[in-house]
C-alpha cells in the first residue's frame, strides 16, 4: 500500500532508520501530542506509522527524537474517536500508551484504523490458536493408565521388565 501524506512524509523519512530491516510500512497519519517541555507543557507533531508488525510513534523533539512501539500481539485496546478540532487515537501495551490527537488528513486515518485493526486481529489469531492445548484422544489416556499400571506391578514385581518392555511395545503400536 502507498503512503501518501504531505506533511508527514518529513517525519516518516526520519523515522524510516528506526524501523526493522524488511518492515513494511502500511499506513500512517500524522497529528500533535501533548509532552512537557522544560517542565511546561507544550504540544508537537508526530507520526502514526502501522507496519507488517507494529504501530510505531515517532516525533522529533529539540536535539532528538521521541519513538514508541507497540507490536500488534501486545496492543491491548485503542481507543479512537473525531471532535471538531479532528480525529484522535490512543494505543495501550503492557503499561505504555500514547495518544495523538488532530490527525491529518482524514482520508488516511480510516486507512490507518483499518490496518491496525486487521493487525491486531490477525496476531490475536495466532496467539489463541498458539495457546490451545490439544487434547489427547482416548486411545491415548487409555494406553498411559495401562503403562502405568504394568509399571506399578513391574514394581511390584509381578511381572519382569522384560514382561513390561514386551507389553509397552505392544500398547504403543496402537497409537
Amino acid at each position: 500500500m502507498g503512503v501518501t501524506m504531505g506533511k508527514a512524509d518529513k517525519l516518516l523519512e526520519q523515522a524510516a532508520p528506526h524501523l526493522e530491516q524488511g518492515e513494511e510500512v502500511r499506513a500512517a497519519v500524522m497529528g500533535a501530542y501533548e509532552t512537557k517541555v522544560m517542565g511546561s507543557d507544550s504540544v508537537r507533531n508526530g507520526v502514526l506509522i502501522a507496519t507488517d508488525r507494529r504501530v510505531v510513534f515517532y516525533a522529533k523533539k529539540l536535539g532528538g527524537f521521541e519513538l514508541e512501539s507497540f507490536p500488534f500481539g501486545n496492543i491491548s485496546s485503542f481507543e479512537h474517536g473525531k471532535s471538531m478540532m479532528g480525529h484522535h487515537i490512543a494505543f495501550h501495551a503492557s503499561g505504555n500508551a500514547v495518544q495523538v490527537k488532530w490527525l491529518q488528513p482524514a482520508t488516511d486515518f480510516a486507512a490507518f484504523i483499518d490496518v491496525v485493526k486487521e493487525a491486531m486481529n490477525s496476531k490475536h489469531r495466532t496467539a489463541e490458536s498458539m495457546n490451545t492445548v490439544p487434547t489427547e484422544s482416548a486411545p491415548a489416556l487409555d494406553v498411559i493408565k495401562l503403562l502405568k499400571q504394568l509399571g506399578g506391578l513391574r514394581d511390584a514385581g509381578v511381572i519382569t521388565p522384560d514382561d513390561f518392555e514386551i507389553k509397552k511395545a505392544e500398547l504403543l503400536s496402537r497409537l
